[in-house]
């Protein structure tokens, strides 16, 4: 356990795992028997972070550490249940894998900027979190209008940190 400003946080890091792990994700999301997400919705004015996940060991990892800070979440498994999440309720922000079956991050992170040039869903920050981490993968997430890109392992105080510049969250002192 790490302490800061009098709060105690898990020295946990965020890994990448191949995807044919077939652990299930327990978390504060639950699931419709179809796959798809039925999570709590914020009250109004609460913040709501979307993550858009393949990988059941990521999705309980990052999961924790969302719910870890007070966070609301709602998941989906790729591209299009991100989508179609978004038009129902828009989040507060996104946090993005970026290789996924079907329709993968970088595609839908410009289908969403798209959606909101045209004024059908309000702009709201979109963050990669993804193990690629080469220049050119940092400047394709920014150019699919992505916010920032986040290089997985992450731990749980610099996810915090980073989604603090976002979200309204006290930031942390080093």
């Amino acid at each position: 356990m790490d302490r800061q400003d009098g709060h105690h946080f898990p020295e946990t890091t965020l890994v990448l795992m191949s995807s044919d792990a077939s652990a299930s994700p327990k978390s504060a999301v639950e699931t419709t028997p179809d796959g798809s997400s039925s999570g709590q919705r914020p009250e109004p004015g609460e913040s709501f972070v979307l993550l858009v996940e393949d990988n059941p060991i990521n999705q309980v990892v990052a999961l924790e550490f969302l719910a870890l800070m007070g966070l609301k979440t709602e998941l989906a498994r790729n591209g299009q249940e991100a989508l179609d999440l978004c038009e129902r309720a828009a989040p507060s922000l996104v946090l993005m894998d970026i290789q996924m079956p079907g329709m993968d991050g970088l595609e839908c992170a410009r289908r969403l900027r798209e959606q909101q040039a045209q004024g059908r869903l309000p702009r709201f920050p979109i963050l990669a979190l993804t193990a690629h981490a080469l220049d050119s993968d940092v400047a394709d997430s920014l150019k699919a209008g992505m916010d920032e890109h986040l290089t997985k392992p992450l731990d749980f105080l610099t996810l915090r940190r980073r989604l603090a510049r976002w979200l309204d969250l006290p930031q942390l002192n080093d």
